[in-house]
């Protein structure tokens, strides 16, 4: 049996890892995201304006990500959305459809009780490198 090949996906244009982690692992064609929050990529601080612009920056944070990989939203099959508070699930959802048209990923959603640096939102996600056909 021939052996995968596991590659780190890094970028300076998305937050360094805060923790024993890479942004990105692709193994043959499978992208895993590690979970993005609103950190800006320059000081590695928290976006000011809530649930809104963290969203809006995780989601900057992963489209650098993608690009490191050659790849965009297009390329991603499965999202995980954690929430501060289940109440931003709709202000959530509102800037998410800004960044998946159509085809949208498979999701789940979960409050939890806290995230890192005291962020609002966390996104993780999972995507295919290269073409996608879609049936």
């Amino acid at each position: 049996m021939s052996s995968l090949i596991r590659k780190v996906i890094s970028t300076a244009k998305a937050p360094g890892a805060i923790g024993p982690y890479s942004q990105a692992v692709l193994v043959d064609r499978t992208m895993y995201i590690s979970g993005q929050v609103g950190l800006n990529p320059s000081d590695g601080q928290l976006v000011p304006g809530g649930v809104v612009e963290e969203t809006k920056q995780a989601l900057a944070n992963m489209g650098e990500i993608l690009k490191a990989a050659g790849c965009d939203f297009t390329n991603v099959v499965k999202t995980t959305v954690l929430l501060a508070d289940i109440n931003d699930f709709a202000t959530v959802n509102d800037i998410y459809k800004q960044y998946f048209k159509s085809s949208f990923p498979a999701r789940a959603a979960y409050q939890v009780a806290a995230l890192p640096k005291g962020a609002r939102v966390e996104i993780e996600a999972i995507a295919i490198q290269g073409p996608i056909s879609s049936a």
